[in-house]
């Protein structure tokens, strides 16, 4: 660990015991590859070095990249990492011979979900500033994020990989040979040269290959086949542009699924943080612009036609061109049957309109029932992208998805005003009869829990249990959702695990949660509380969206979401908070969760529950406020909310106990925690 230009020069003394002290041999006796992949860890330790350097000088991050990659965007990204919505990233280097072949190129991976990591020059001219002069939407939304116009700035992609094993795999600092082999067998990634590869892209190409990363080359340059230190061939050559992003995929051995389906523009998940502008704006829904909603629901299997996609009212080519305004009323009616459809997975299969309808490039999709918002730029309109096209791909891909539980799926959308302030309606009142059956079920109503092991392929030996208080620490799968994905795919990483005799239901502990866990675990972990963030907390694999932390002078507990960047009162931020809490590890008084499991009952149950919160970002507040407080109500501590400090209030121990003293917080009178 490095934290001043003095501990530096240890790491300057070992990268010149890497280096090869003399010109190469032409004997095969050498090691294979040895001093070249010794130079190239040589090279990344520099490279580090030198961008730290920069940052201290004020000269990193570069004009319009992002510079060092945070852990919150590593979070954040998590889900889609280890679900296979993102199959692997790569890192390009150069500038493609012309911006039609380079933008030709980033379509090609965002259409198979690649993040993709952009920078580095050739020529002093940077892929960068071809794909700004093409017009190209860059950042974490849109799958490209430029690192840096320089080949040393691309050190931080591979530091964001390297990082992953420290974050999702449980390693620590110092395991050199476990960490390399955590990214050569989970961390999909491959490093793709455009242009001239010179000394400093060599060097840096020889540090990727080392981490298991091959690289891939437009140039005709040696190439090296023998496998081992990557999964296939660790350098490549492909002339062909139209062949380069195909050779990439299949030389690191990164499995995609490309959606084909027949709408007029590109489709995949790298779209889904597309942004559409005013000035890009064709036609929009809902907001605050015209009523809208969406709307799915399951039918008679008799009165559906499987595929029908029908527009009820003008179209988006019925607008006129000149008119200032492009808003039109809009409500998306899905019917979906099935032998094994459940009422209880409509609201589950609906909210797969935002991401289905996002991953098609050129429209923009917010929001969810009745407080939707969709847009659609000039270049899909352009293209000959209309209405009906948004009921094909919800048709497509409820099939693909979802097949399991759906035989036959139709649409219909509807743009007259009557139309939609008629259907709207049922609708509310579908949305309410949901929140009251899912806001009604409790751990006691079930005699099943579902377990989640999505998180495995980057975090072994973590597994989730979710209950229907208790939702994934990733914040994005509910006890109904794990059930819906087991009937789906019951082979799948939700199972189910039948409750049985409780051993501790104070604690929230079961025989067979723990048996689950022992088996699942690695036999890591044999014994795991529910309800208690004390006594064998459940892991963490470093998806969470909040972590929850003791802080025994204050008797109570902490909550901070990752978006947070300050210091609590724990001493800690929550980076650094989540190395104590990731990667499969149990923690006790430290705990993992979604931060809508703060406001349920089950909630640190063990040690009092709700009144142990004593401190939380004012931000995740008032994102929960109106659940807060009707939570608080429901203890009969209805100023609760008021009581709980935040970062206006304190950020060090001493002064959140001043201020818990002064409002006289209940945590001051709980039994001690410790």
């Amino acid at each position: 660990e490095v934290k001043t230009l003095g501990e530096a020069k240890k790491i300057l003394e070992h990268i010149k015991t890497l280096l090869p002290h003399e010109e190469p041999s032409q004997k095969l006796w050498l090691p294979y590859l040895g001093d070249v992949l010794d130079s190239g860890i040589a090279t990344l330790l520099a490279e580090e070095i030198i961008v730290a350097i920069r940052y201290l000088y004020g000269t990193e991050p570069q004009d319009g990249c992002e510079g060092f990659f945070t852990d919150t965007i590593m979070r954040s990204l998590g889900i889609q990492l280890v679900d296979g919505r993102m199959p692997g990233f790569a890192a390009i280097l150069g500038a493609a011979p012309d911006n039609q072949t380079a933008l030709d190129i980033i379509r090609q991976l965002q259409e198979r979900n690649i993040l993709i990591f952009v920078g580095s020059q050739t020529a002093g001219r940077s892929i960068i500033d071809q794909l700004k002069e093409e017009d190209v939407q860059m950042g974490w939304d849109n799958y490209i994020v430029p690192y840096g116009r320089d080949t040393i700035s691309a050190v931080y992609s591979l530091n964001w990989a390297i990082r992953s094993a420290l974050t999702f795999g449980g390693l620590k600092p110092g395991q050199a040979r476990k960490n390399l082999l955590y990214c050569k067998e989970r961390v999909f990634a491959f490093g793709l040269t455009l242009g001239l590869v010179d000394d400093e892209k060599f060097a840096t190409g020889a540090g990727a290959i080392a981490m298991g990363f091959p690289i891939i080359a437009d140039t005709d340059i040696p190439e090296i086949h023998p496998t081992g230190v990557t999964l296939y061939e660790a350098l490549v050559k492909e002339l062909d542009y139209k062949k380069i992003v195909p050779r990439c995929i299949e030389v690191r051995g990164v499995k995609v699924k490309v959606a084909n389906i027949p709408v007029p523009v590109l489709f995949g998940a790298a779209f889904e943080g597309e942004r559409v502008r005013k000035e890009q704006l064709f036609a929009e829904f809902g907001g605050k612009f015209s009523l809208a909603f969406e709307y799915l629901k399951s039918g008679d299997s008799d009165k559906i036609n499987d595929g029908e996609v029908e527009v009820i009212g003008p179209d988006i080519d019925n607008l006129p061109s000149q008119s200032k305004s492009r808003s039109m009323p809009l409500a998306i009616v899905v019917e979906v049957a099935g032998r094994k459809m459940q009422k209880d997975f409509e609201p589950i299969l609906e909210r797969q309109i935002h991401h289905y309808i996002n991953c098609a490039m050129g429209l923009m999709h917010v929001g969810q029932r009745d407080m939707n918002w969709i847009r659609i730029n000039k270049e899909a309109a352009k293209k000959g992208f209309k209405l009906e096209h948004i009921g094909v791909i919800l048709h497509a891909k409820l099939h693909e998805e979802y097949s399991a539980i759906v035989d036959k799926v139709s649409v219909k959308l509807y743009t007259k005003q009557e139309d939609v302030e008629r259907l709207i309606t049922e609708a509310k009142s579908a949305y309410e009869e949901r929140d009251e059956r899912i806001s009604g079920m409790t751990d006691e109503s079930i005699d099943k829990f579902f377990s989640c092991t999505l998180c495995q392929s980057f975090a072994p030996n973590h597994v989730c249990v979710i209950t229907p208080e208790r939702l994934g620490l990733c914040g994005a799968y509910s006890w109904l959702d794990a059930k819906a994905s087991y009937e789906i795919m019951p082979s799948g990483p939700n199972q189910p695990i039948e409750k049985g005799n409780a051993i501790d239901e104070r604690l929230g502990q079961w025989k067979n949660v723990n048996d689950f866990f022992d088996s699942k675990s690695n036999k890591t972990i044999n014994q795991v509380s529910m309800y208690s963030i004390m006594d064998s907390p459940q892991t963490s694999c470093g998806c969470f969206e909040c972590i929850v932390a003791i802080i025994p002078e204050a008797n109570g507990v902490m909550i901070v979401h990752r978006d947070y960047s300050g210091m609590t009162p724990s001493g800690m931020n929550f980076t650094t908070l989540a190395g104590s809490v990731g990667g499969g590890v149990q923690t006790p008084g430290f705990l993992g969760v979604g931060k809508l499991y703060t406001i349920s009952k089950k909630f640190i149950s063990a040690e009092g529950g709700l009144p142990r919160l004593v401190w939380m970002p004012k931000e995740l507040k008032e994102m929960l406020s109106e659940k807060l407080k009707k939570r608080s109500e429901d203890i009969g501590m209805p100023d609760l909310i008021d009581k709980i400090a935040d970062e206006t209030v304190a950020t060090t121990s001493d002064d959140l106990l001043v201020h818990l003293e002064k409002v006289k917080h209940p945590a001051l009178t709980l039994d001690p925690l410790m």
